[in-house]
């Protein structure tokens, strides 16, 4: 089969097992920039591999995701015939070593959320208003949200009387409803009452978090206006995880904080656990265990759940 025949038909494969799989399709119909999509599979070779995942410095994001898909391209080829072997080289069969997610402390998320340090971070700023930011920032981490799930949200969505988000068409294109709690219901509705959209015509289908023109928020707007918030607001990685902690770990966070938040109120840990992963939108708990990261606090929590139960304790609280 046709190596471009062959990317399709794996593209196809992953998104019937309802994986939208946008960015790994791009990028491996990019690929057949570097290689001769008329060609069977077994003619890629390394080198054209290399082209492909070639960089210089640290391992980013993209180029991670560049190799994620060849290697999971090549997984599905040999297993169905399509290839023999894959021309991945020696070195680039295991992916990358990522790092951990970065847990933000409760003091850094105070300084992150500070309406002075955001207007700091967004001055000159001609389409993102501080208040939509912030905003935005207390929904990625008060109801655990993507980037993407939150800047898709629109007036409809919203229902503060109720405190629920309809999130609609996700990663793994299903629809849920997102509770949230009081203090951030009531951070919406003032959202509402305040929006900055200036002479733009208002619909049941405007965005909840837009630009001042009605505009959807962009991503590359909005990382840039979080990296210069992260130095104003003094909150740095740490040494050997992440150097800049990103805009997604506040979700990572949200997960964490969740969790631990249990273990002290001496819940049912695993239980809960299926809840936690269906809030977040994940289709099974091997997605949540991404974000179930051990913190030390963490890590100290179950330590202490562990003790009290192997030392009699007959409802496993600490």
């Amino acid at each position: 089969m046709k190596l471009r025949d062959a990317i399709e038909h794996y593209v196809a494969w992953r998104q019937a097992h309802g994986v939208k799989f946008l960015t790994a399709r791009n990028l491996l119909r990019q690929f057949l920039q570097h290689a001769d999509g008329d060609a069977g599979c077994d003619a890629v070779t390394c080198a054209q591999v290399q082209a492909f995942l070639a960089g210089t410095g640290p391992v980013t994001r993209h180029r991670e995701n560049k190799h994620y898909a060849l290697a999971g391209f090549w997984r599905y080829a040999i297993s169905r015939g399509y290839a023999l072997s894959s021309p991945l080289p020696e070195s680039e069969r295991r992916p990358p070593l990522q790092a951990p997610p970065y847990i933000y402390s409760r003091d850094q998320l105070q300084r992150l959320f500070d309406p002075d340090h955001i207007d700091n971070a967004l001055q000159g700023s001609r389409q993102l208003d501080p208040a939509t930011f912030r905003t935005l920032l207390l929904m990625l981490y008060g109801a655990g949200l993507r980037f993407g799930e939150a800047t898709a949200l629109t007036l409809s969505d919203v229902d503060t009387a109720e405190a629920i988000l309809t999130i609609r068409d996700t990663k793994f294109q299903k629809s849920r409803l997102v509770p949230v709690g009081p203090q951030l219901a009531g951070i919406l509705d003032a959202h509402l009452s305040v929006r900055p959209v200036k002479g733009v015509a208002e619909s049941a289908t405007s965005f909840l978090l837009a630009n001042r023109d009605g505009t959807r928020l962009s991503s590359s707007t909005v990382q840039t206006a979080f990296d210069r918030l992260r130095r104003v607001a003094d909150v740095h990685g740490r040494a050997g995880g992440r150097e800049n902690p990103r805009l997604h770990d506040l979700r990572h966070s949200f997960a964490v904080h969740r969790l631990m938040a249990w273990y002290r109120q001496g819940a049912d840990v695993q239980r809960l656990l299926p809840a936690l992963s269906t809030y977040l939108g994940h289709s099974d708990l091997e997605g949540t265990k991404v974000y179930l990261t051990m913190t030390p606090n963490l890590l100290a929590q179950a330590s202490l759940r562990f003790a009290h139960y192997a030392g009699g304790g007959s409802d496993a609280r600490p």
